[in-house]
């Protein structure tokens, strides 16, 4: 799997409604560590600490409206958080990155069975068939998550380092 190319000047993007607060922690001490820059987009407030590293978006309520703002800003080798595989699939198609909460990276290769599923889900739902809800947020997941993101800052420094000099 070829992933999009680092750019130096990237940052990380959060569908922050439905972000557990374990994987919004992680991803505020990552922006100090790497001074990286990490905007939470939601349609709620949200307190973040202090830093010039951390920045909220708060859109109007509505469907998507979130993921609309992210999908219009996220550029190139920039890493987004999402739950929403629609989401995930417009943000690999302009060449940024997608990671799921729980450390699934979305990527060309296996965002169009995600979709797939994700529609045959629906269909069953609106059947009436009860698909259950997902598995409890487990510390694995947090793990997983936060190894992902490492390979994301690893590939970061990388092209920090590549960028030439003023």
């Amino acid at each position: 799997m070829k992933l999009p190319a680092a750019n130096a000047d990237a940052c990380i993007w959060v569908d922050a409604d439905a972000c557990p607060v374990a994987i919004k922690e992680i991803l505020f001490r990552a922006a100090e560590r790497e001074q990286v820059q990490v905007t939470l987009v939601a349609n709620q407030f949200l307190r973040t600490p202090p830093s010039r590293f951390v920045r909220a978006i708060q859109v109007p309520g509505g469907f998507d409206v979130a993921d609309a703002e992210i999908a219009n800003r996220v550029a190139v080798g920039d890493l987004v958080v999402t739950q929403d595989i629609p989401l995930a699939a417009q943000v690999i198609a302009k060449g940024a990155l997608a990671v799921h909460p729980r450390g699934e990276l979305f990527t060309p290769d296996t965002i169009a069975q995600r979709l797939g599923m994700r529609d045959f889900m629906e269909e069953l739902r609106g059947a009436g068939v009860d698909t259950g809800g997902p598995a409890a947020f487990h510390p694995r997941d947090k793990q997983a998550f936060a190894n992902q993101l490492d390979v994301w800052l690893a590939r970061l420094r990388q092209a920090r380092k590549a960028r030439p000099s003023p």
